[in-house]
């Protein structure tokens, strides 16, 4: 299946607190499953997302390095939480705060990743949506996209770096509601 190429539309979608996204991809990131909330939010029929790259969901305004930061994370073998903006398939988009695991078989050989994601905090987003815009204008001052990506990600670990901070530390700083002790905003 081919990405989703549907304009954004700058309409966004919300979905309860209480309600959790969920996907499971392969190695690749291909969805082998998708949830029922998945489907709603996300516009796509259960069909339409399974065999589909979990990509289909990228948004244009979603900095690449953090994807870079995600992918590096998981496929060494460690969770990460990260605070995604998501494209449905009708142009809308909707914010998820992601909880991403590599996922194992009883006999302990890595075959995909699990992703629960939940409605994100008010005020992590009105971090992050400033810091994100920043990482995508490096990107796109770049001469070409992969450039731009690792000169983004230059850009969070210098960031982290002069905070103290590991990219854990600082998603959980975000918000009031995720502050571990000892964080700092």
């Amino acid at each position: 299946m081919s990405r989703n190429r549907t304009p954004p539309t700058g309409r966004e979608t919300h979905f309860a607190k209480d309600e959790i996204i969920v996907s499971k991809t392969d190695l690749r990131g291909v969805i082998t499953y998708a949830n029922d909330v998945f489907q709603r939010v996300s516009g796509y029929s259960e069909a339409e997302l399974l065999g589909a790259p979990h990509s289909i969901l990228r948004h244009p305004d979603m900095p690449r390095c953090v994807f870079k930061l995600l992918w590096d994370t998981i496929e060494g073998g460690n969770e990460i939480f990260a605070y995604v903006l998501n494209l449905a398939k009708d142009g809308g988009h909707y914010w998820v705060f992601a909880h991403v695991t590599p996922s194992y078989d009883l006999s302990g050989r890595h075959v995909g990743y699990h992703s629960n994601r939940r409605s994100p905090y008010p005020d992590a987003l009105a971090k992050v949506a400033p810091l994100y815009s920043q990482l995508l204008e490096v990107e796109k001052r770049a001469a070409n996209p992969n450039a731009g990506m690792e000169a983004a990600f230059k850009v969070v670990l210098e960031y982290l770096n002069s905070q103290g901070m590991d990219y854990s530390q600082f998603v959980f700083s975000l918000s009031e509601h995720t502050r571990l002790a000892g964080a700092t905003a």
